[in-house]
């Protein structure tokens, strides 16, 4: 995740509070998280206003803000009384804490479940089917046989849907009982979660899990601080800290009554974000993210911790994000969906057809109705001469159409749905124990979060990445540092790296290279050198939001210092100060301490701005132990030069920007620090304001930008910092053989342009040879120029290039873009989007530097909606999460940076290399197996659909059907359904080897060459042929014989089971045990389920299949229908092998013949088919 907290939009969540320098009673801050992650919580939880969202917006006041930083009035707060549940709860119902993550009960489970499933057309199709069968005038089938294929599939759905609520039913259970300590009576009582109400005060113990959303009042440190882990919320494992306000902190709700009123706002997802005030004992104080605990959180490092419950059960933080990623569609899905809509006219065709003949054979047969069979309209029989059922010529007509539709009914293939779920599920597996794809480090697995897309992994055209902590590790280290004016960037390993300071021996957990230089000089403080060395690295130490923990070793004499921070740039700048002298060992709700080269020093926080992406800096005000009031300010150097103050030495700033290039140029992220000393005046004055700011209701986030803004300007400048953020492991590798795939490869990230740019070239995704295309620009007149300019230039290039090689359009010059947010801003959501898309076309890389989480979404949907190309982002963190769910395939890091990315993903891992086997190896596969098995899917059912169809012609368009009831309904459900699954899930039509060896074949996906309209009509065809061939040899082997309509009908059957079965063998390329058993095996079921359904008396047929089975013509007949059917596919199928080869059947080939083959050859002769130039 690209947190820029170093250079453009950094996640800091800070306990924001002041230290009155009256009373020192400590005021909370009310803001959270950045605004970029309020742009996350936009998309990612939909709670957005009426405009829609504006894609190119970048700052906190952008459209659609999340609940917790709308402004909120009176008529919205939610009162909660202190102590006072009865009061709290008797006018507003608030929620109970019982939760209820199960979807049925069991009055409700077969109504809504039912109602759920026939949300599929196909299953509505199929009811009806039923229902009409079942009906005197139109029964054909069975009763019973008809309902049977929809009840199977509605049943086994039912079964599975069951089975997970009834775990999530066993796990509320067992939510709802956990016990916690609630004060009753002035005591602190055992109580079942599911009894806890609004308004109570709860105590937490160590390493407990919070049953509620609460506010702290009181902890067992005197400084009010506790720590929580919000694994279980966020999946973020630093510690975290929150405080209790001090009007509270030493009041025991044991020993005294506790009363008091929260007004805070309405329960939303936003778990950074909590606004509130609270009247206690006549004061009012504000409230923010940094006094609320949460449901689901674990207090650790503090003895207790007591709070009043806020929100409860389902109104909880934590229940309001239990909601899983958006929905998706697999694209061949959707393709599959126009070729049933096909199906089905030509269902209604045949249906037509029918009804149309059976209208015209009445009419030249209407003098022989009265005593014809099955049309006799009178009945004999009896003394009394009746009329039989008989509607006359247009009924029967319509009668007819309907009883076809009954016949013809699995022309559309219901068996179809199950079994792509069942492929899906088998594929999943494989994926998911894919050693390949396991991460030792993080020891985590690939995840499939989302079953219904594995295919589109093998069509993906364009894949948007995240840099920080997705191409990079996310593991910073501090590299060098500009002071002064003066470059400090020879660091090399220290083994001065702690300080005693009067105790046991601290050392910093992490050691970091320190340059010699600098460190001399960091002991020194009376120089003029010194003093802005000593300055910034106190600026460094201070400025951030690390939680300093001790942690014991082996030598009782040495405590190591562990910094727990979110912000991974955070940790490497303190563990910096700490190697050059200035360690951090101490942060509490009021001061923090640090120990500056083996003296401990205590400084006051006086007040805190936190990082927004207006501002894009964060300071904090510190009372210094000589007395004196500075505000120190870190941030974006965009940002901070335009708050420095330039009168003052113009060198050293001049000095500062060439290091910044340098360190850019270097792909280190940078910082710029900065500092300023408050006069008495200036400090009441911004004490005043920011007191009034932070309690306010109304326009609050707003009026604490304002003063930040206010305060942080005529700044000193300190320096610049430099931190390293390696490449992953295999990065280059992997985007090398993307790239060769034929997919787009964009990085999208919030860094500064050099820093993007040198990771592009270590990335490999940039190389010398590549035309650079660069637009930054601040207004739109100026972008619509670049842009225009540039498509001229691109114009031009393509023109010299097709000119240089003769016309052969082999494009020599590749292009990269490289734009920023500023432009985007004026580009995303304008007109000037489609001269965007159309530049971004012609180019083989486009790097978008110091983008928003919103502006990444809309890149994703600047394609997504021009194209039919697929989508793949891929992100860590939790500004990717409006990017990932925007594209077709979203896939989230499990990094450093917390879980948020892999909550809102389709498929989760952990590292980026792991594409390269997901997309170019599972992909392919999967993407070739589910295309086949649409396409078999459609040519089995329409097969026995044509046999049917041909009989109706030699029966007088009766309908009668030589073909059992149960039959029909086995064919689709247990003769064909199995070898189907299995080779779905198990079939590789090529090597793991050859797929990675050669990354051009993943190119047959993306041209959708397994699945397409000429593919589907040719598969008609074929289908038409074998159809002809199963229906006619028997007819004209048996014609004028005295065998039955019912052994014809069982020669059908079988004969259609064995041609679908050896069509399928035909094309298996990996044959298994269990592949063999199930296409052979099927078979064999046939034959035996044929024999039980004609020895059992009641059923039509009785003895049917023996009868025939004992002749030789038989035998004959089956073997004749297998080559008649199968030859002209075989020979269809060696000519376009040997003559006009794809690149599958070609590398099929490389593989059958690699010791005899060239496997260079190969490549070439691939090559020149699968990589066309770019147009």
């Amino acid at each position: 995740m690209d947190s820029n907290s170093q250079t453009e939009i950094n996640d800091y969540q800070v306990p924001g509070f002041i230290l009155n320098s009256s009373s020192r009673r400590s005021i909370s801050s009310i803001q959270s998280k950045t605004s970029g992650g309020h742009s996350i919580r936009e998309v990612s939880f939909g709670e957005l206003g009426s405009k829609p969202i504006r894609h190119g917006s970048r700052g906190a006041d952008s459209e659609g803000f999340s609940a917790s930083y709308k402004e909120i009035n009176d008529d919205d707060a939610r009162l909660i009384y202190i102590n006072d549940p009865e009061r709290t709860n008797e006018k507003f119902e608030f929620a109970g804490n019982s939760i209820r993550t199960g979807k049925y009960s069991v009055l409700t489970f077969l109504p809504r479940n039912l109602f759920e499933q026939f949300h599929r057309v196909a299953y509505i199709y199929f009811l009806v089917i039923a229902i009409l069968n079942q009906l005197p005038q139109l029964a054909v089938f069975g009763r019973g046989a008809s309902i049977l294929p929809l009840a199977f599939v509605l049943l086994v759905t039912a079964i599975k849907d069951a089975y997970e609520d009834y775990r999530r039913h066993r796990s509320d259970k067992i939510e709802n009982s956990r016990l916690a300590w609630v004060l009753v009576n002035e005591q602190f009582q055992h109580i079942r979660w599911k009894e806890i109400r609004v308004g109570e005060i709860i105590k937490v113990s160590a390493n407990e899990t919070l049953p509620c959303d609460m506010v702290l009042l009181s902890t067992s440190e005197t400084t009010g601080v506790a720590y929580v882990q919000t694994t279980n919320l966020d999946g973020e494992s630093n510690l975290k800290t929150r405080y209790a306000k001090q009007e509270t902190q030493m009041k025991n709700p044991e020993n005294e009554k506790i009363s008091g009123l929260i007004k805070c706002e309405k329960p939303n997802r936003n778990i950074y974000g909590f606004q509130a005030n609270m009247d206690i004992d006549g004061k009012r104080v504000s409230l923010g993210p940094s006094n609320i605990i949460l449901r689901g959180c674990e207090l650790k490092n503090t003895e207790w911790a007591i709070g009043v419950a806020v929100f409860a059960g389902r109104e909880t933080k934590a229940m309001l994000n239990n909601s899983g990623a958006p929905s998706k569609r697999s694209q061949l899905e959707t393709r599959m969906n126009r070729e049933i809509i096909f199906l089905s006219i030509f269902l209604v065709a045949l249906c037509v057809i029918v009804s149309i003949c059976h209208g015209v054979w009445l009419r030249n047969h209407k003098d022989e109705l009265d005593l014809m069979q099955f049309y006799r309209k009178k009945d004999y029989s009896e003394s009394d001469v009746e009329n039989y059922n008989y509607y006359g010529w247009g009924m029967e007509i319509f009668f007819v159409f309907l009883m076809s539709v009954i016949v013809f009914q699995i022309m559309i293939p219901i068996s179809l749905y199950i079994s792509m779920e069942l492929v899906r599920v088998g594929q999943a597996f494989f994926m998911i124990r894919d050693n390949r794809m396991y991460d030792e480090a993080s020891n985590s697995r690939f995840q499939c979060r989302a079953l219904n897309i594995n295919e589109d992994l093998g069509q993906i055209k364009y894949i948007f990445s995240d840099k920080t902590g997705t191409l990079t590790e996310n593991k910073m280290e501090f590299q060098c540092a500009s002071i002064g004016g003066i470059d400090y960037s020879n660091a090399k390993d220290s083994n001065e790296d702690g300080q005693t300071g009067g105790g046991p021996f601290l050392r910093p957990k992490m050691k970091v290279k320190v340059d010699r230089g600098l460190l001399n000089i960091s002991k020194n403080k009376h120089t003029s050198e010194g003093r802005y060395v000593n300055d910034f690295f106190i600026a460094l130490a201070a400025c951030n939001t690390i939680v300093p923990l001790t942690v014991d070793t082996p030598d009782p004499a040495v405590k190591l210092i562990d910094y727990q921070g979110e912000s991974p740039d955070e940790q490497a700048l303190v563990y910096a100060a700490a190697a050059y002298g200035y360690m951090l060992i101490e942060r509490t709700s009021g001061h923090i301490v640090i120990d500056i080269q083996g003296e401990r020093q205590r400084f006051d926080v006086l007040g805190l701005h936190e990082f927004d992406s207006d501002r894009k800096r964060m300071s904090v005000i510190l009372g210094c132990p000589d007395k004196t009031v500075k505000v120190f300010v870190k941030g974006a150097d965009t940002s901070m030069f335009s708050v420095i103050d330039r009168s003052l030495n113009l060198n050293m700033l001049k000095a500062t920007e060439d290091h910044l290039h340098a360190y850019s140029s270097k792909g280190l992220r940078t910082l710029v620090v900065g500092m300023r000393e408050l006069s008495p005046s200036e400090f009441e004055q911004w004490h005043s304001s920011y007191e009034s700011a932070s309690t306010a209701l109304m326009g609050r986030a707003a009026l604490l930008r304002k003063v930040a803004s206010n305060i942080e300007h005529h700044l000193s400048l300190l320096g610049a910092s430099g931190i390293e953020d390696k490449l992953q492991q295999g990065v280059p590798e992997a985007i090398e053989s993307l790239r060769k795939a034929g997919i787009n490869v964009w990085v999208l990230t919030g860094d500064k342009q050099e820093t993007a740019i040198s990771i592009g070239y270590s990335s490999k995704l940039l190389t010398s040879a590549m035309t650079q295309i660069v637009i930054n620009n601040n207004s739109k007149d100026s972008c619509r120029k670049s842009l225009q300019d540039a498509l001229i230039m691109c114009k031009k290039l393509s023109t010299d290039s097709d000119a240089t090689s003769g016309g052969s359009g082999n494009r020599a010059n590749q292009l990269a873009l490289i734009i920023d947010g500023t432009s985007l801003v004026y580009i995303l959501d304008t007109d000037l989007e489609e001269q965007l898309f159309e530049l971004s076309s012609k180019c083989n890389v486009v790097l978008c530097c110091r983008v928003a989480p919103l502006q990444k979404a809309g890149i994703v949907a600047l394609i997504k909606n021009r194209t039919d190309d697929m989508t793949l982002a891929i992100g860590d963190g939790a500004n990717d999460v409006s990017m990932i769910q925007m594209a077709d395939v979203g896939i989230g890091i499990s990094g450093q940076e917390g879980r948020q990315a892999v909550m809102a993903s389709d498929f989760a891992m952990g590292q980026f290399r792991f594409l390269v086997p997901l997309l170019l190896v599972h992909g392919h596969w999967n993407y070739q197996r589910m295309s086949y098995m649409i396409l078999y899917n459609f040519y089995r059912n329409a097969v026995f659909v044509l046999v049917l169809f041909w009989y109706v012609l030699f029966t007088s368009f009766t309908l009668t059907t030589a073909i059992t009831d149960w039959s029909s309904v086995l064919y689709s459900v247990i003769y064909t359904s199995v070898p189907t699954i299995v080779i779905g899930v198990l079939d590789k039509d090529l090597s793991r080897t050859s797929l990675l060896k050669h990354p051009q074949l993943y190119g047959a996906g993306q041209r959708q060459e397994s699945y397409n309209g000429k593919l589907f009509w040719v598969t008609m065809l074929d289908t038409l042929w074998q159809s002809i061939a199963a229906f006619f040899v028997p007819l004209l082997a048996y014609w004028g014989s005295d065998i039955d309509g019912s052994s014809l009908g069982d020669l059908w059957t079988l004969a259609a089971v064995i041609m679908v079965n050896i069509h399928l063998a035909m094309d298996v390329i990996r044959w298994y045990r269990i592949t063999h058993a199930a296409i052979w095996g099927s078979i064999v079921a046939t034959f035996v389920c044929v024999m039980v359904i004609d020895v059992l008396p009641f059923l039509p047929g009785y003895w049917a299949f023996f009868r025939i089975a004992g002749t030789g013509l038989f035998w004959l007949c089956l073997l004749g229908i297998t080559i008649g059917a199968l030859v002209p596919r075989f020979v269809v199928k060696v000519f376009v092998q040997y003559c006009r080869p794809d690149d599958i059947q070609i590398a099929r080939e490389a593989e059958k013949f690699r010791n005899s083959r060239d496997p260079q050859d190969a490549q070439i002769e691939m090559n020149q088919v699968l990589d066309p130039p770019r147009t």
